[in-house]
């Protein structure tokens, strides 16, 4: 049975989809963007900055599911500009520094409200 799951801790859907969904064991999260949960904006700063937000944001979703980052099975990171990439995986690497999980990340054109980075997962339980 498909389980919702969504964090007040975390920015709330700026649409009509949840934080993340619950079914067969896994976890599957929406995009995490960097935006405050409380203001509902993006905070500004460079990569570094928003990929910290985004994966605080991330680890308050997956703990309203039960789950940690360590569970995080597979990854997929959306950049508006990868010449940052060095930036963003030191980052990364501080959340992930044991048995980090599969990654695809990818440059794209836009992401919303502006932001520079936006992460989804894919999480076993």
């Amino acid at each position: 049975m498909k389980k919702i799951i969504n964090s007040p801790q975390a920015p709330k859907a700026i649409g009509p989809y949840s934080q993340a969904v619950e079914e067969g064991g896994f976890i599957f999260t929406s995009g995490v963007l960097p935006v405050d949960p409380v203001t509902g904006e993006v905070f500004g700063g460079d990569v570094k900055v928003q990929t910290e937000l985004v994966l605080k944001n991330l680890e308050n979703i997956l703990k309203a599911a039960g789950a940690q980052l360590k569970h995080v099975v597979k990854t997929t990171v959306y950049m508006t500009d990868l010449t940052a990439f060095a930036e963003m995986n030191t980052v990364y690497a501080t959340f992930f520094k044991e048995n980090p999980p599969a990654r695809t990340t990818v440059q794209v054109a836009a992401l919303p409200k502006g932001s520079c980075i936006e992460i989804e997962a894919i999480v076993r339980k």
